[in-house]
């Protein structure tokens, strides 16, 4: 199904709703990272229609405030390993000593198995490139995450059907000793029944962190449909104990896949559903919940929902802004932006993009878009609250000879003042209107 398509046939309640957190692509595989006051979301991603794991690259979001997520493209496919044969699933990044490593799983074109590779950038949205040009484990299992523990020894932990880990070097592509087997005891990783192979919960997708001293294992348990369990131990290699449900089964999606993190004095549980239309097994997307951890250090149970977390904060109109940072988009998508970064493109009649708590303050007198259209164009309509709420503004935005040939528009604006949801509306004749590569609003 087309994502334009896709975009058009959202109902219109769920415009009010901020989960699944991005609209323009299928995500899965959420692998959070907080990282100099914002969230950076690494993920998987689905390709349209699919009816298997066709995965060819990974993507990367951020977030100030939990719910305006900007899109930074893929800076990590396939194609980065000269060795990986297909197969881009679920990985997890960290930040070490200047350096973001992105740890992912792959198919090794040369063995025909699943293998972990490790790939390095100066920066959380890359661009990557292979640390190590081979990969870093092979053993045919999968989905890593990674773990720096207060001492700083880091350890690398995959796999599906068993659970390994090795301990990392400081340098963060290498190991110390061979890969280990944790057990998986029922009183560890719970009781699974009527599978004499599997004899515990545990089924893929761990996800490894450290709070207040208690080391804590949440994974995807049981298939198929997975649920999400969790386990605990006083130490990153175990004994562990199993503790429960953190989401039950449910949703459209037969998988899930967990990623947990502390920002901004919250807790945050990402997971993925196939809640968008079009969306399945095979077409997830990427949802957050936020949460607050029991007295005695347990995770709650947590439900999908379609409201998703909080706004911390608002967002800032008056310095400039890019356009593919989103809180609900109606029929757009994303490319990479000749001027740099990337652009929202594919805008057709009566597609719009929400951005959430907006703080206009004491007011904006005018409106400026970075705009190109190798058509004749359209139109900006700046609206409150709704996306055919009070008219605040509206932007002409003319031909200027190619998709990528940017142009600056500016218009004047009445009716901005406070806090507000703002809605781009964007009208105008058949075919695609024009491409939006940042906007911002000036004081009155």
């Amino acid at each position: 199904m087309s994502l334009v398509l896709v975009g058009m046939l959202l109902p219109a309640t769920a415009a009010r709703a901020d989960n699944p957190i991005v609209q323009t692509i299928y995500t899965a595989d959420p692998a959070p990272l907080v990282y100099n006051g914002r969230v950076y979301l690494y993920t998987g991603h689905d390709e349209d229609g699919s009816t298997y794991f066709t995965m060819k690259e990974w993507r990367v979001w951020s977030s100030a405030d939990m719910v305006n997520w900007t899109d930074h493209g893929s800076p990590l496919s396939l194609t980065t390993f000269s060795w990986a044969k297909s197969d881009a699933w679920a990985g997890q990044a960290v930040y070490r000593d200047g350096r973001f490593y992105w740890y992912v799983p792959t198919t090794n074109r040369a063995t025909g198995r699943m293998a972990i590779g490790v790939a390095v950038s100066d920066s959380p949205t890359g661009p990557f490139r292979d640390a190590l040009g081979h990969p870093l484990v092979e053993n045919g299992e999968f989905d890593p995450t990674v773990f720096i523990d207060d001492n700083g020894q880091a350890y690398l932990y995959w796999g599906n059907p068993h659970l390994w880990y090795v301990k990392l070097n400081a340098d963060m592509i290498s190991y110390s000793g061979s890969p280990a087997q944790i057990p998986l005891t029922t009183a560890g990783f719970g009781t699974r029944s009527g599978d004499p192979n599997r004899p515990t919960l545990f089924e893929e997708g761990p996800w490894v962190y450290k709070r207040n001293g208690l080391y804590y294992n949440v994974f995807a348990a049981k298939c198929c449909s997975e649920f999400i369990g969790y386990s605990t131990s006083p130490s990153p290699t175990g004994p562990w104990t199993y503790r429960g449900t953190v989401m039950p089964t449910q949703g459209s999606s037969f998988t899930n896949h967990p990623g947990v993190i502390d920002f901004q004095g919250g807790s945050y549980f990402f997971y993925h559903n196939g809640a968008l239309p079009g969306g399945g097994g095979f077409t997830r997307s990427v949802a957050v919940e936020k949460f607050t951890y029991n007295p005695d250090g347990t995770i709650p149970t947590m439900n999908m929902t379609t409201a998703g977390a909080p706004q911390i904060g608002s967002l800032d109109p008056y310095v400039r802004q890019e356009a593919e940072t989103i809180a609900w988009g109606s029929g757009v998508e994303t490319e990479p932006a000749g001027e740099g970064g990337m652009n929202v493109g594919y805008i057709e009649n009566g597609d719009s993009i929400k951005v959430k708590g907006v703080a206009f303050g004491a007011g904006a007198s005018s409106f400026s878009a970075r705009v190109a259209s190798a058509t004749s164009g359209g139109t900006i309509e700046l609206r409150r609250d709704a996306v055919n709420g009070a008219l605040m503004g509206t932007c002409a935005v003319r031909g200027t000879g190619g998709w990528q040939t940017w142009t600056t528009v500016t218009c004047t604006v009445t009716g901005a003042t406070g806090t507000h949801d703002l809605y781009f509306r964007y009208t105008g004749g058949s075919g695609y209107l024009f491409n939006v590569n940042w906007w911002q609003f000036q004081h009155a």
